[in-house]
C-alpha cells in the first residue's frame, strides 16, 4: 500500500541520478530532460559550484529560524536587489508562499482590498492564490475563494479599464503566461498597464516564480519591457532545486513588512540560500546570459525549421529558453512518446508542449532533443 495522497499523475519514470542535463531512471535508462524540474535546475542537475556552497553550509549549521541574524541572507539580497533594480527581499519556501506574500503586503502598503489578475494566469494552490489564479479547473471542489480578486483579459488593456477603480490595491501578472499555455505579453499592453496602475495608486506585482533568474535571457522576465514592476516574486530556478522564494519590493514598501507583519519558520533557511547565493553567481552573469540569449535563439531556430511543416503544429511560441510548442491535438500521449524515447518535456494546459531545458544545455543536447521531437510529432507531414 503506499500511504501517499495520490495528489500526483505521476510518471513511470523513478529517477536514480541525475547531472547536467541528464537524468537516469531506477532501470538504468538515461533521459535527456527538458523539463528542469518544471523550471527548477536552471543550471541542470547538481551544479558543482552550488553543490559544493550547500555542502559547505550542511558543515556549519542546517537551521537556526529568523530570530538570529544571518548575513548570508543579506547577501542573496542584495544579489536580487542588484539584479531587479528594487530594494527590499523576504524570503519564503516557495512561489506560492512569495505570491501569498506579495498579495499580503499590496493589499497593507495600500490599505486597499481589491486584486486584478488575469484569465489562464497561474499564482499557485494555497486559499489566496488559488483566488488569484484565472484558471478554474485550479479551484474545482475547494469551494468560496477569496472575493477580493477579478480577472481581465491577458493582452487586453480594454478589460483591464473596466475592473479597475480606486479600491484597487493591485494588478498581479505572469509577462509569460507558463501554466497557461506559454503566452507573451505585448509591450503596450504591459505599458499601458503600468500606467494604470500608475493613475489609480495600485501596485504593479509582477509573478516571475517560472520566468525569473536567467530563464527567458534576462536576470528577470520584465526587463525585456519598459517597465519598473512595485513588486516581483521569484522562486523556482532561485535555488537551483532547494527550496526557497522571495517577494522583491520597491524601497517605499518596507515600512509596510516590519516586525510582526509577516514570517516563515522556514523561509531564508541557510542551506536554500547557500544554494540561491551560488546559483545567482552564475545565473546574473552577463557573460553566462548573452550565452542563454545565443543558445535560444538557436533552439527556436531549429524548432521552426524542422516543425513548422508539420501539420499538427499550430504555433511556437518563446522567450529566451522557455518554449511552447502548440499542437492542434491533445499533448498528453505525446509525452509518452516523448520519454519513451529519451526526452523528458512538459505540458502547458491541453495542446502546448512545453520546453524548459537548463541554460547550460549545449547545442549538441538542442539538435538531439530537436530530432526527437519532429521523430514523434510525425504522423501527417505536408510537402
Amino acid at each position: 500500500m503506499n500511504h501517499l495522497f495520490p495528489t500526483y499523475a505521476r510518471w513511470e519514470v523513478e529517477p536514480a541520478d541525475a547531472k547536467g542535463t541528464k537524468l537516469i531512471d531506477k532501470n538504468g535508462k538515461e533521459y535527456l530532460d527538458f523539463t528542469s524540474g518544471i523550471g527548477v535546475t536552471n543550471l541542470g542537475h547538481r551544479p558543482d559550484s552550488v553543490q559544493a556552497a550547500i555542502t559547505k553550509q550542511l558543515n556549519k549549521f542546517w537551521h537556526v529560524s529568523n530570530l538570529f541574524t544571518q548575513e548570508q541572507q543579506a547577501v542573496a539580497a542584495e544579489k536580487l536587489a542588484h539584479a531587479s533594480g528594487l530594494a527590499y527581499t523576504f524570503f519564503a519556501n516557495s512561489g506560492a508562499e512569495a505570491n501569498e506574500g506579495a498579495i499580503k503586503l499590496a493589499k497593507k502598503a495600500t490599505g486597499k482590498d481589491k486584486i486584478i489578475t488575469f484569465n489562464k494566469s497561474f499564482h499557485g494552490r494555497t486559499i489566496a492564490t488559488m483566488g488569484a489564479t484565472g484558471q478554474d479547473k485550479v479551484k474545482q471542489g475547494f469551494g468560496s475563494m477569496l472575493p477580493t480578486f477579478s480577472y481581465a483579459t491577458f493582452n487586453d488593456i480594454e478589460s483591464v479599464k473596466s475592473l479597475i477603480d480606486n479600491e484597487t490595491a493591485a494588478v498581479m501578472v505572469e509577462v509569460v503566461q507558463g501554466e497557461g499555455g506559454i503566452h507573451l505579453a505585448d509591450s503596450a499592453f504591459l505599458e499601458e498597464l503600468q500606467q494604470l496602475c500608475h493613475e489609480y495608486q495600485a501596485l504593479l506585482i509582477i509573478d516571475e516564480i517560472q520566468t525569473g533568474i536567467g530563464r527567458t535571457g534576462k536576470p528577470f522576465a520584465f526587463q525585456h519591457y519598459d517597465l519598473q514592476p512595485d513588486i516581483i516574486t521569484c522562486a523556482k530556478g532561485l535555488g537551483s532545486g532547494l527550496p526557497i522564494g522571495a517577494i522583491i519590493g520597491k524601497e517605499n514598501l518596507k515600512e509596510y513588512f516590519g516586525p510582526g507583519s509577516h514570517g516563515s519558520t522556514f523561509g531564508g533557511n541557510p542551506l536554500s540560500i547557500a544554494s540561491a547565493i551560488a546559483t545567482m553567481e552564475i545565473v546574473f552573469n552577463e557573460d553566462f546570459l548573452s550565452e542563454v540569449n545565443e543558445k535560444a535563439e538557436y533552439l527556436l531556430e531549429q524548432l521552426k525549421k524542422s516543425l513548422y511543416n508539420i501539420e499538427e503544429v499550430t504555433a511556437i511560441r518563446s522567450l529566451g529558453l522557455m518554449i511552447g510548442i502548440e499542437m492542434n491535438t491533445n499533448t498528453a500521449s505525446l509525452l509518452q512518446f516523448l520519454r519513451n524515447d529519451g526526452l523528458l518535456t512538459l505540458s502547458a494546459g491541453e495542446n502546448v508542449l512545453r520546453l524548459l531545458p537548463p541554460l547550460t544545455v549545449t547545442v549538441e543536447e538542442i539538435n538531439q532533443a530537436v530530432a526527437i521531437l519532429k521523430k514523434n510529432i510525425v504522423p501527417v507531414q505536408t510537402a
